[in-house]
């Protein structure tokens, strides 16, 4: 990986000394929407740090009802069970949003954070905000409105994409949010109407960030404020890039 190329922030904040050990293994790669990167219980091969793409981390129950707990984007990676010791993990990661990532061995990854100590505050501060995030969603998921909940994943997605625009099919946001597609459909209807969002065909162009804070719930802003408590400010940028010629 070369300083031109496009990068993730969790990465781009490691200690310089492990991401010049770590970018010869770094492998950029197309994610398309809706792909399983992993399923439940699954020994975990590789680590992503998505770049431009968004993955959801799904619960799925035995009657095979879902809900979503973690949104992560160009601001972290999936696969903390790695350096947590646990190697897997009860949930399915899903491609929520399509775009690029930098995929990792696992065991490249966890070699590293063992030798290299510097990596485990970043790190340990990096899993305590996604700890506050699975916490609200289960707030949120028991407390809030369907249109609620729907404004709080709109706004974390917009937080990790280089504009308004995202796509996912109804169904995908049904298993994310934890409800029927028909409360998706009401939901989105609802916003639509009041000028916030135009929804058509799993495209979802947010018209009014302000309106759509305004609707939401406290959650959403719990969140965030966490992630900009404990990571560095440089990972708050917005994302803005183009993927290179031959990269996929």
């Amino acid at each position: 990986m070369s300083p031109s190329l496009p990068t993730n922030e969790l990465i781009a904040a490691l200690p310089l000394e492990a991401r010049v050990r770590l970018m010869p293994s770094l492998e950029l790669i197309p994610l398309p929407l809706g792909k399983v990167l992993h399923e439940s219980g699954e020994i975990l091969r590789y680590v992503y740090f998505p770049v431009d793409c968004i993955i959801s981390s799904i619960y799925v129950m035995e009657s095979g009802a879902s809900a979503g707990i973690l949104v992560i984007g160009n601001e972290g990676m999936v696969g903390t069970a790695i350096y947590l010791g646990g190697e897997s993990t009860p949930s399915r990661a899903i491609v929520q949003t399509s775009g690029f990532a930098y995929r990792l061995p696992a065991q490249k990854f966890k070699d590293e954070f063992n030798q290299h100590t510097d990596m485990l505050p970043l790190l340990l501060r990096y899993t305590q905000s996604l700890m506050t995030q699975i916490a609200q969603t289960a707030a949120c998921n028991r407390h809030h409105a369907i249109d609620q909940q729907l404004c709080r994943w709109l706004l974390l997605s917009l937080d990790r994409l280089p504009d308004n625009h995202v796509t996912m099919t109804q169904e995908l946001i049904s298993h994310v949010l934890g409800v029927r597609r028909e409360g998706v459909t009401e939901a989105a209807g609802k916003l639509q109407r009041l000028g916030v969002i135009e929804y058509s065909r799993g495209h979802i162009t947010v018209m009014d960030r302000n309106k759509l804070e305004q609707l939401s719930c406290e959650c959403y802003a719990v969140v965030k404020k966490e992630i900009d408590r404990l990571m560095p400010a440089s990972m708050h940028r917005p994302v803005n890039f183009k993927i290179p010629s031959g990269s996929q």
